[in-house]
């Protein structure tokens, strides 16, 4: 029994950010002209709800919908205004030091999903996404000038011990991949 919109809508929401109409036919094992069929049929489902499809002719995401913008935008001032807490910060020197990184490696050093705090970064300015030149289907986030300007920082390499905070991040990922590798 497949309810391929609600399997749609399920994944939509997961990876909060655009999918390929492609690789959502390779997640569910159907064909592309199914998914576009779940997709028109989740469409009318969230007719008269918060969220919306946002689509393009090759990707889809979930956005919030059209009459609840004023809302959304609120709510990000009141976000913007706030501290950006431990987790923001930890997720932001990751970015400064190792980027350009992938959300899968900042998960993985974190040992926890980064995705919302990548998300408030990207709204504040601090970090950008750029394409992964070696996996089209990810992204990499690297720190904007924004960023190093307000750091009174020139280069990335100039950050306060840098040399040795890259060493010791690398040092943490070998030890933990070399525990990993022998549970």
């Amino acid at each position: 029994m497949q309810n391929i919109p609600q399997q749609l809508e399920a994944i939509l929401f997961w990876k909060a950010e655009p999918v390929s109409i492609k690789k959502l036919a390779t997640l569910l094992n159907v064909g592309v002209a199914e998914i576009r069929a779940g997709l028109t049929e989740l469409e009318s489902a969230l007719q008269n709800r918060g969220i919306t499809l946002v689509q393009t002719d090759e990707e889809v995401t979930l956005g919030t919908a059209r009459e609840l913008s004023p809302l959304i935008e609120k709510l990000t001032k009141d976000e913007l205004s706030r501290d950006l807490g431990k987790a923001g910060l930890e997720t932001l020197s990751i970015v400064l030091y190792q980027g350009p990184i992938s959300r899968s490696d900042i998960d993985y050093i974190r040992g926890v999903n980064s995705q919302f705090i990548l998300r408030a970064l990207l709204i504040r300015g601090l970090v950008e996404r750029i394409e992964n030149p070696k996996d089209a289907r990810s992204f990499l986030y690297k720190p904007t000038l924004q960023l190093l300007s307000h750091m009174g920082v020139s280069k990335i390499p100039d950050l306060p011990d840098y040399d040795q905070v890259r060493r010791d991040i690398e040092s943490f990922k070998t030890a933990a991949r070399d525990a990993t590798m022998s549970a």
